[in-house]
């Protein structure tokens, strides 16, 4: 898959493709809907397969005061598109001259001047331009006038008819539960990045753990966790079960926010190594003990909890 952070001044091998517009925060099963019929199109058609998404998250440009509320930070975004059979990905960068483009120059500058899109595809609630001017009918009536085809669409419930959602993902991870985050999504929810060294109490209490700090991502409920974690080698990730808790550490009055992992069987050192976390189980509300022996105690059993739950 190549990538391009703009959309201006494309080689010509990248443009006139079938183009999927959307954020795509999660890459969740009704994203993957959209861009396989995206897929499915570029295949007959026999034209490449594009995807234009938006850099940061356009929410973080609406409210740039609110709380982290990613679920996939760009680097896992590319690493799923990709596996999604995206030929190109096109990065436009989302910034406040972006937010008051009006939704006819953007269809004439980018998916016209820049893209040169043949087909686009989007879902049926896809919105763009000026407070959201730009509807998919807008849209409709500009590929007939432009000369490229537009394809809508619609939400995908599922077994329940309940629709598939970034948001429903959102509300499952803030109330602990990992397992319905992960049905919207079609794998476990997963965060990632560099370990950094903490202050070794774990490895003090006989659990050393990896410690990565959230940045961007959503917080989900504070707690333990039963997880699976990945170490980067560079050719591929070796995983590893284990257990984490994410949350403030008050036993040890900790303040910042951070995700502590304990992997099982791993005695390797993690400490600027690239881990891949993914959320299996919520075990339990994390909790001030009276004693660090107390909190070793309760370890040792969410250890256990940890394998029954992984199991």
């Amino acid at each position: 898959m190549r990538i391009f952070r703009s959309y201006l001044q494309l080689p010509d091998s990248a443009r006139g493709a079938v183009a999927v517009l959307g954020n795509f925060d999660g890459i969740h099963r009704g994203h993957q809907e959209v861009i396989g019929r995206g897929r499915a199109i570029a295949r007959d058609s026999g034209l490449p397969l594009a995807v234009l998404t938006f850099e940061p998250h356009p929410r973080s440009v609406f409210r740039p005061d609110g709380a982290p509320f990613r679920l996939t930070p760009f680097r896992i975004k590319e690493r799923h598109l990709e596996a999604l059979g995206v030929d190109v990905l096109v990065v436009a960068h989302f910034d406040e001259p972006f937010l008051h483009r009006e939704a006819g120059n953007f269809v004439t500058e980018v998916l016209i001047g820049g893209l040169a899109a043949r087909h686009v595809i989007a879902g049926a609630d896809f919105h763009f331009g000026h407070r959201r001017s730009g509807s998919m009918d807008f849209l409709e009536r500009e590929g007939l006038e432009h000369g490229f085809a537009v394809t809508a669409v619609g939400l995908v419930p599922d077994h329940t008819g309940a629709v598939l959602s970034s948001t429903r993902i959102r509300t499952a991870l803030i109330e602990g539960r990992p397992r319905d985050a992960a049905f919207v999504l079609g794998r476990a929810w997963e965060l990632e990045g560099r370990v950094e060294a903490g202050a070794q109490l774990g490895r003090t209490l006989g659990f050393p753990t990896a410690n990565l700090h959230l940045g961007e991502y959503l917080r989900p409920r504070f707690g333990v966790y039963a997880v699976r974690a990945g170490i980067d080698t560079g050719l591929s990730t070796v995983w590893h079960d284990g257990v984490a808790n994410f949350g403030h550490r008050p036993t040890v009055d900790g303040t910042d926010e951070r995700l502590e992992t304990h992997l099982f069987d791993c005695t390797a050192d993690l400490y600027g190594r690239h881990l891949r976390v993914q959320l299996i189980e919520f075990l339990r509300p994390e909790q001030r003990f009276e004693s660090l022996d107390a909190l070793k105690a309760q370890i040792a059993k969410d250890v256990l909890a940890a394998k029954a739950a992984l199991e």
